[in-house]
């Protein structure tokens, strides 16, 4: 069985889109390890379908722990075995590459987003001249790429020259099916909740215009708020619904499993994907949270955002907004509430994409890509 080794610089719990490669992985006969970073609060994690270990750090913020988790992850590579190394992401590259040269091991790059786009690492003239140039050493030199839409392949194929293949990040498909009541999770029965889910609830992605969206003098009276997951800017939401006294129309949940989600999700009546068009990561983003919407059958409200104007419209799933005016955010919900016809359009339409719009389809392109790591079975002599 040929091992491959995956790399995240998160704590793999909710990365959906590594655990669902590691599961094509696995079922297409590889032994599949994925090491992430242990936090204080990461949740015990052992899928049937990968090893996982997870590095304890001493730093958990900024430049010095990217290089304490670089240094850790090379040296773990380097006196380990496997026969294929996947990095995900800039923030892994370089152990990866590094440790693929020495032990002369295949390496594939799966690119999640464009980093070097990114509002985090722009905002940052010195941050973001030491990815751009990490970037520029190590991305020309890759021979096998993924990345996750058809605008960020033309992205990073016109600036350097590469093809990349293109896995979205696509949820498995579930069937309609009962779910948990709504008071099993502590979810009011008589709102109409608009959800907000990630795990990187950031910074230019319309969460806080979603929030004040909420204010009572927009009139949403019998609507609740729910964010589910983790970001930068959390901790300022939650300052705001304090400061606006908005605790009975904003509720917060931490980051859960795929399948907890699913459950709740089931119970939004709208789903929220407002990334904002302010860098180039964002521009060309296709959020996974707009196909999690569609599988539960919850209509989204989203931005007008090239690859997500285009499956919201292909598909007639959902409402665009004009711009993140908060009071314009709210009428828009509004709408959606309101018209019952529509909203049952769009509900109907985002079950049967989601028959599409899902792993199981995009996993064809995995297998193919992935495929030529395996060992080749030797020719039958008769």
């Amino acid at each position: 069985m040929r091992t491959v080794h995956l790399s995240v610089i998160n704590d793999v719990f909710t990365d959906q889109r590594v655990n669902k490669m590691a599961q094509t992985l696995n079922a297409m006969g590889f032994d599949v390890y994925i090491t992430g970073v242990k936090r204080k609060h990461s949740k015990a994690y052992s899928p049937g379908y990968a090893r996982v270990r997870r590095i304890p750090m001493l730093f958990h913020r900024k430049f010095l722990f990217y290089a304490e988790y670089n240094l850790k992850l090379f040296f773990h590579l380097l006196f380990n075995r496997y026969d294929l190394l996947v990095s995900n992401d800039l923030d892994t590259l370089l152990p990866n590459h590094l440790a693929a040269l020495l032990r002369r091991k295949p390496l594939v790059y799966d690119a999640h987003e464009y980093f070097t786009g990114t509002p985090e690492v722009v905002s940052r003239p010195l941050v973001h001249r030491f990815w751009k140039t990490l970037e520029k050493i190590l991305f020309p030199r890759q021979q096998t790429i993924i990345t996750v839409n058809h605008s960020m392949a033309a992205l990073y194929g016109s600036e350097y020259g590469k093809k990349l293949h293109v896995v979205r990040n696509l949820p498995r498909y579930k069937a309609p099916r009962g779910c948990i009541p709504a008071d099993e999770l502590s979810l009011p029965s008589e709102k109409d909740i608009i959800l907000l889910q990630g795990s990187g609830i950031n910074i230019d992605r319309g969460a806080e215009e979603l929030v004040m969206a909420m204010r009572p003098e927009y009139g949403l009276k019998h609507v609740l708020l729910l964010i589910i997951g983790a970001g930068d800017v959390v901790p300022k939401l939650k300052t705001m619904v304090k400061k606006e006294g908005l605790h009975d129309r904003v509720w917060f949940l931490d980051k859960m499993s795929p399948e907890s989600l699913h459950e709740y999700t089931i119970h939004a009546k709208i789903g929220a994907s407002l990334d904002k068009d302010s860098n180039l990561n964002y521009r060309f983003s296709l959020p996974n949270k707009l196909f999690d919407y569609m599988m539960a059958g919850v209509p989204q409200l989203t931005t007008r955002l090239p690859e997500v104007e285009a499956v919201i419209t292909k598909y007639n799933t959902g409402m665009l907004i004009r711009n993140h005016d908060p009071a314009h955010i709210a009428q828009c919900i509004g709408e959606m509430l309101a018209d019952k016809n529509r909203w049952n359009t769009w509900h109907q339409n985002s079950l049967n994409a989601a028959k599409e719009l899902c792993w199981e389809n995009e996993e064809k392109t995995v297998r193919d890509i992935y495929k030529r790591f395996l060992p080749s079975r030797p020719a039958i002599v008769r």
